[in-house]
């Protein structure tokens, strides 16, 4: 028997609880249909001339920082290397709209807009490398560890963005993740958690059409990924990944309302990878070539070079300034690099607990009694080759 089939069921009519009924209006938080623009529109020429020109220099110092990383692998000083090349307005616009003490939250793919913020270009690396650790101080950057797992980082960035909230602190967290980690549930988990708490944090997905050969189309059916906000009950924002403006401004105003109070934005910026995953992967076999060289006409360099070139903000001068500053990183990255890095192999047990266990413990002396007993094979060794040479 049914509630409808009880006696006196016609008379009754409860009243949903407020949990039954919409928390917000669903309007207000869709997304434009499609991707915000200012480069080629009116709107650019309301763009500051100094924040143009940054941008500019921010993007070709990274163009080329993604060259030489790749160049890198291929000499085997790096283990792998995820290029963002073509993505460098994302990468550049997350780094610029966060004040000092803002914490960015990046993925393995985003080494350039930890770079952009401030971190040494070597220690971005680091982790890639085969390094230990995160290869810099989060704490002292304000920059998480460079997040392999897909999309971690997301529960990690707004557990500290309500912590500072508590402490009343100013803090805002800008989260970045591609399309592939939004089909991840620490993606989901994160929004629901930040929107319920209002936590003041900016989720940055940046929509480069691939999660390594699985096109976008195979991951959701939704309109845009900018729309899944509105399921969480927060504003989705889809905006050029390749406008450098753009990205800037539409980051900026989500920064903006985080910090005011007003809760958490998700942002989509639709991109291209234009190299492969990474160096390991072979992505000719599930793209074409026709489909790289069409988005090559929409490269974010040269839609900003294009605005600057028409506002007259950008000569011989200004643009060779720019390629000789991103020379001279390089030239040092490469330096750097080619420097075999000194290990210690204790410092396999120096961070593993507070306190050793007693299993390290035990580890740790015999690695220590092993790596004596090699110092002195070396070193009778090299007397017995001292004394051969002598006679």
């Amino acid at each position: 028997m049914t509630v409808q089939e009880l006696p006196g069921a016609a008379a009754y009519r409860p009243t949903p609880p407020p949990a039954w009924k919409p928390l917000t209006d669903a309007a207000p938080l869709l997304p434009d249909p499609e991707p915000y623009r200012v480069l080629g529109t009116d709107a650019a020429g309301d763009a500051e001339p100094g924040l143009l020109l940054r941008l500019y220099a921010e993007l070709v110092r990274g163009r080329r920082y993604n060259a030489q990383a790749t160049a890198l692998t291929k000499q085997g000083r790096l283990a792998v290397y995820p290029s963002s090349t073509g993505q460098e307005a994302c990468e550049t616009a997350a780094a610029l709209v966060l004040e000092d003490q803002d914490w960015l939250f990046p993925s393995y793919r985003d080494t350039l807009a930890a770079v952009a913020r401030g971190l040494d270009p070597v220690e971005a690396l680091t982790l890639l490398r085969g390094d230990r650790h995160s290869g810099y101080d989060p704490r002292e950057h304000r920059i998480a560890p460079l997040c392999t797992p897909l999309a971690t980082q997301l529960p990690h960035a707004v557990g500290l963005a309500h912590a500072a909230r508590l402490r009343g602190d100013d803090v805002v967290a800008l989260a970045m993740v591609g399309d592939g980690g939004t089909s991840e549930g620490d993606f989901h988990e994160a929004l629901n958690f930040a929107a319920v708490w209002r936590a003041p944090v900016v989720f940055f997905v940046q929509n480069n059409g691939f999660a390594i050969s699985v096109p976008l189309a195979k991951q959701t059916a939704a309109p845009s990924l900018a729309h899944k906000a509105v399921g969480y009950g927060m504003p989705g924002r889809l905006v050029d990944g390749n406008d450098a403006v753009a990205v800037h401004q539409v980051l900026g105003e989500a920064v903006a309302r985080a910090r005011s109070g007003g809760g958490p934005t998700l942002v989509e910026a639709v991109t291209y990878r234009m190299d492969a995953h990474t160096n390991a992967d072979d992505a000719t076999r599930y793209r074409t070539d026709s489909e790289v060289e069409a988005w090559r006409t929409h490269d974010p360099i040269q839609l900003l070079e294009r605005e600057l070139t028409e506002r007259g903000l950008l000569d011989d001068g200004v643009r060779e300034e720019a390629r000789a500053s991103a020379e001279r990183m390089a030239a040092a990255l490469r330096e750097r690099m080619n420097a075999d890095p000194v290990l210690d192999p204790m410092d396999l047990f120096a961070h593993v607990y507070a306190e050793q266990t007693t299993q390290l413990r035990e580890q740790a002396a015999l690695l220590r009694a092993e790596a004596e007993v090699e110092q002195d094979q070396r070193h009778e060794q090299q007397d017995r080759d001292g004394t051969e040479e002598g006679r």
